[in-house]
């Protein structure tokens, strides 16, 4: 028996893993929030913390795809994309101005992207 793959507009395939990208806001980054996470079963709830940042990678345990002669599930990959809002109001342009000040007293640094993880994790 043959079985193909459809390309699906969410989910890659990484083995019995499947890796999604998932858009969140600067307010839930920054503040923390609960979220309805698609799945191959559904939606489930996930919590993002406080401080996420942009790139970090959840695993859903068990949300992935059942391995052939095995009952184990592999896990879903849920890679957090920071959404940059590209109209805003004055209102909101204000307040950015005020947050302006905060960030330019941090000091950001660079540090390992996404597909290092990725390749990390698949080794």
């Amino acid at each position: 028996m043959l079985i193909h793959e459809k390309q699906d507009d969410i989910f890659e395939r990484h083995g019995n893993d499947i890796v999604m990208e998932f858009p969140v806001s600067v307010s839930q980054a920054v503040l923390g929030d609960e979220v309805l996470v698609p799945t191959l079963t559904g939606q489930v709830k996930m919590k993002i913390p406080a401080g996420t940042q942009s790139g970090r990678i959840f695993r859903l345990k068990g949300q992935g795809i059942q391995g052939l002669n095995t009952y184990s599930k592999g896990d879903e990959l849920v890679k957090i994309i920071l959404v940059t809002p590209t109209k805003i109001s004055k209102d909101e342009q204000e307040l950015y101005e005020k947050l302006r000040e905060y960030d330019l007293k941090r000091e950001m640094k660079p540090g390992r992207g996404f597909f290092k993880k990725l390749r990390e994790y698949f080794s």
